[in-house]
């Protein structure tokens, strides 16, 4: 039940989180002011939306302390930025299809960000649904393969979980879930003890494609950087298969 790893275009942005930790502070609050504005409920036990994101969260190393201010501060009344969540899609390089999920106050600052990005590395901005069409929003697990781990007994335990797939890598365990699957599915393997290096629903390329030219892969990497530092950004998706990922 393996596949291309889908661990690659997450384990990339592992490594930008590492280096930005404030920024992914700011984000994963952003998050949760929007789904407990959406949902009206500050308390985890009843949100099954705030508790995915929260486990998102800690599988970032976001403190306790940090989850706990924004519980507090919503649960006693307290009003925050009004974000709007944009999906921007676009080309990189060689036609290396992008998906930008944003959460913003104002979105003429944020399109116009989006549209220099592509268009001043080697991309263009498109319209809605111009690549999404290349991806599966999937439910995306993934636990870090120790030694004493039985291959077949974890794989067992996440489909007996509601897993739809299971891949063993290298390094790591991939599971998969559908969408609206994905909280039941984590809090199971919690209770079995399992930790996640991600635990969060991930925009899954159906195909990849490659970069040859050294132009178009230091533009590729820097338009993927430009977009992961942008306080607006919260996710970025593609379908670029990074030889140095491989």
């Amino acid at each position: 039940m393996s596949g291309h790893s889908k661990w690659h275009n997450i384990a990339r942005k592992k490594g930008v989180v590492d280096q930005q930790r404030a920024k992914v502070f700011t984000k994963f609050a952003r998050e949760m002011a929007v789904v407990i504005r959406n949902s009206g409920s500050a308390d985890p036990s009843v949100n099954g939306k705030l508790r995915d994101v929260i486990a998102k969260a800690k599988a970032n190393n976001v403190p306790n302390d940090n989850i706990n201010r924004v519980l507090q501060k919503y649960a006693s009344g307290g009003a925050g930025e009004d974000y709007e969540s944009i999906t921007y899609e676009g080309y990189g390089p060689k036609g290396i299809a992008v998906i930008v999920e944003t959460l913003t106050d104002n979105r003429n600052r944020t399109a116009g960000d989006m549209r220099h990005y592509f268009d001043k590395y080697g991309g263009n901005l498109g319209a809605s649904g111009c690549v999404s069409w290349q991806f599966d929003r999937k439910g995306m697990l993934v636990v870090e393969r120790l030694d004493d781990m039985d291959e077949d007994e974890v794989m067992m335990q996440a489909l007996e979980a509601g897993a739809s797939d299971f891949s063993a890598e290298e390094d790591v365990f991939e599971i998969t879930t559908t969408p609206d699957d994905l909280g039941s599915v984590r809090e199971k393997l919690e209770e079995n003890g399992f930790t996640f290096l991600e635990a969060e629903e991930a925009m899954v390329p159906q195909t990849y494609i490659s970069l040859d030219d050294e132009d178009d892969i230091k533009n590729m990497n820097k338009l993927l950087e430009m977009l992961e530092d942008n306080d607006d950004v919260q996710n970025v998706w593609h379908n670029w298969e990074n030889p140095t990922e491989a």
